[in-house]
């Protein structure tokens, strides 16, 4: 299934009593690039989490984003910093008596200082954090990867769409080449025509013939069809893979306006050349698009 390299998703849950969020988001990238960004202290968690959504995703830039909350029962302990409380009291009254100001110093307002308090913490199971935090982070992939299939399948229908309607415009092509080369002939007889007019001097129809045969190999575009053709049965085989396949596709797109410029190279007709205007506008749309695809 084609998947676009956007996408998002989010999980939310409590587990054990310990709120915890992941959020995944993509943009388009050329190979797989992640970042992760985790609360203090849980900086282990990166390498798994890499290794979680590369599993599953093979391309794009990718931002997880995790929050966990405390776990109800965990136990803390809260330490009082008193020489800082004594250092604090100290300048307070040195306030108060130097300026004739009401020292007016209390627990709570002094407790209210950078760093009177120190909390100390139990050591966290790293091992059941991650489990947790994996768990949490396999239902916000899970919702991420269904995005980007979503877009993927826009993108397939869009992709199809438009190379119907580059084969249309091959097939209007490849019935109007023999035209051009029948009309060449008769300009080229007219022209001769004209300037013989009044001269006792026969046609040589076999010279004729060669100059057309020359003309008609010059603007031969068979080959170039067949192989437009060709390049589109394989875009069709790509877009049924259930594998990563922008890559693939992005090169067979180079292919494809590598022999539209070679039929563009190729026609002498106005209208043919306004076929392959076309042709190669279709195929910078579907470039666009291939340019999100995993």
């Amino acid at each position: 299934m084609i998947r676009s390299m956007t996408g998002f998703g989010r999980c939310e849950t409590e587990i054990d009593g310990r709120e915890i969020t992941v959020e995944i988001k993509s943009v388009n990238h050329r190979y797989f690039e992640f970042s992760c960004r985790t609360p203090r202290g849980y900086s282990f968690l990166d390498d798994k989490l890499k290794s979680f959504v590369n599993e599953r995703v093979a391309r794009g830039k990718i931002d997880v984003f995790v929050s966990i909350g405390a776990a109800d029962d965990t136990p803390a302990e809260v330490s009082v910093n008193h020489s800082l409380v004594s250092g604090y009291l100290k300048a307070m009254s040195e306030i108060s008596e130097t300026y004739g100001i009401e020292n007016d110093a209390s627990v709570v307002s002094i407790s209210r200082f950078p760093d009177v308090f120190t909390v100390h913490k139990a050591p966290e199971d790293e091992e059941k954090i991650t489990a947790d935090v994996l768990s949490a982070a396999d239902t916000a992939l899970a919702s991420f990867i269904e995005m980007r299939e979503r877009e993927g399948e826009r993108m397939k229908a869009d992709i199809l769409s438009r190379a119907e309607t580059i084969l249309g415009i091959v097939s209007q092509i490849e019935e109007r080449s023999p035209q051009t080369v029948a009309e060449y002939e008769n300009r080229l007889l007219d022209r001769i025509r004209q300037t013989l007019e009044g001269l006792n001097v026969e046609i040589d129809e076999q010279r004729v013939l060669t100059e057309v045969a020359v003309f008609a190999d010059k603007v031969a575009v068979a080959e170039e069809t067949v192989r437009l053709r060709s390049h589109f049965e394989q875009l069709n085989s790509f877009l049924e893979l259930d594998i990563p396949v922008g890559r693939k596709i992005d090169f067979i797109i180079q292919e494809m306006n590598r022999e539209a410029n070679t039929i563009g190279s190729k026609v002498q007709d106005a209208e043919l050349a306004h076929k392959v205007v076309d042709i190669k506008g279709e195929i910078e749309k579907i470039r666009e698009q291939v340019q999100n695809i995993e």
